[in-house]
């Protein structure tokens, strides 16, 4: 934040337009603790591959002439995977045409060779770097089932151990958007059972 104030000049009145003392102040208070452990999601996060969901909903869907639209994704997010694929199906008429469990199944063939291939988002792998260098504990806590967390991590696995641990959607009870995938994740700094053995 002193990089900031120091560049605070000019009358107690305004700096372009705006109080320098109650700036310096929200400046001040602004300042938060430096972070004892980071929780990380996965999919569209770490890793890019949303577009992978994406693009093979969209091949399947195109049977049917639908679109796999940026709404449709959003309800979907974060969801285990059946229950994702319900809400599209009803969603875009789909009953009666296809199954959520058929779909699944073609959708499963095509990420499976979507998912080998996976990048990282911009930034993550700096950022994951840094953190382990400063002793922060990091987890991930993702939706998704361990088969498709080894899918999507396989050209990343030296990045990814260096997580304390791994919290994968086929260990809780509930789907996002229920926190309890984070507090299971965040208990497992504390001690707490582990689950993703």
């Amino acid at each position: 934040l002193e990089a900031y104030q120091e560049r605070l000049e000019g009358t107690s009145e305004s700096v372009e337009g705006l109080p320098v003392e109650p700036l310096r102040s929200l400046l001040l208070r602004a300042s938060a603790p430096p972070a004892t452990h980071v929780l990380f999601d996965m999919d569209g996060l770490l890793l890019d591959t949303e577009t992978s969901y994406t693009v093979a909903q969209q091949e399947i869907l195109s049977r049917f002439g639908k679109t796999f639209t940026w709404e449709m994704k959003a309800k979907m997010m974060g969801r285990k995977a059946l229950e994702a694929v319900e809400i599209m199906i009803e969603e875009l008429g789909l009953q009666g045409r296809i199954s959520a469990e058929d779909f699944l199944s073609e959708r499963e063939r095509l990420l499976d060779k979507l998912f080998a291939e996976a990048q990282l988002m911009p930034g993550v792998d700096r950022l994951v770097r840094h953190l382990h260098r400063a002793g922060v504990p990091m987890a991930v806590a993702t939706s998704s089932h361990r088969r498709h967390f080894d899918l999507k991590t396989g050209r990343h696995r030296e990045l990814f151990g260096l997580m304390c641990h791994i919290v994968t959607g086929d260990i809780v009870a509930k789907s996002k958007p229920d926190p309890e995938i984070f507090l299971v994740a965040a208990r497992r700094f504390d001690g707490g059972e582990a689950l993703d053995a």
